[in-house]
């Protein structure tokens, strides 16, 4: 019950100290034109050229309260990648979501679609990760984001998964919604490779 507490929790309650963050701050990760943040997790142990589990929030969410109610880092050290968890900014938008339906954000090279690449190339590089291993999740906002980066960017990724209410799943040799179990097993089984 304290998980799910902690990950419906608005800005309001994940004030410092109400939730757990494990999340170290990526600073200087290129030019930023969509004005993000963003939070990494390193786990201990990471093998070499390791996957990398891009993360994005919905609405209301910080990075670090998502995924603490989430448990996306404990999984991490369970299986041995890294986190990049993206975050909006209240200037950006009052309610925390990223700006899924705004053009100048969602457009190849251009607005928060281009500050998480850049934020993808500088942690695979810092890193050493894997460039054939990279997938996105988003939940809510965060979901229609990362259907957002899979269209704009799509030789990046080797799979992604859409939460709800923007369901959409796209993996190579997927097709269509019969084949979403399909995807997310590749996924999972990817990521333990």
């Amino acid at each position: 019950m304290t998980r799910l507490a902690a990950f419906r929790a608005g800005p309001g309650f994940q004030t410092k100290g109400q939730c757990r963050n494990r999340l170290s701050d990526l600073v200087d990760f290129g030019s930023n034109p969509g004005a993000l943040r963003a939070g990494i997790y390193v786990p201990d142990d990471l093998p070499e050229a390791a996957p990398l589990v891009v993360v994005l929030h919905g609405c209301t969410q910080t990075a670090a309260g998502y995924d603490d109610g989430s448990g996306w880092s404990q999984l991490a050290d369970q299986e041995g990648f890294t986190l990049l968890f993206p975050e909006q900014q209240r200037a950006n938008n009052p309610n925390l979501c990223f700006n899924w339906f705004v053009p100048g954000d969602t457009k190849r090279n251009g607005g928060e679609a281009l500050s998480i690449r850049q934020m993808i190339g500088a942690v695979v590089v810092e890193y050493g990760l894997d460039r054939k291993r990279i997938f996105i999740t988003g939940l809510s906002a965060g979901g229609a984001m990362t259907s957002v980066m899979l269209a704009c960017y799509p030789e990046v990724f080797a799979g992604g998964a859409s939460g709800q209410p923007c369901t959409a799943w796209i993996f190579p040799g997927s097709t269509g919604a019969s084949k979403t179990f399909v995807a997310f097993s590749r996924m999972i089984g990817i990521l333990a490779t």
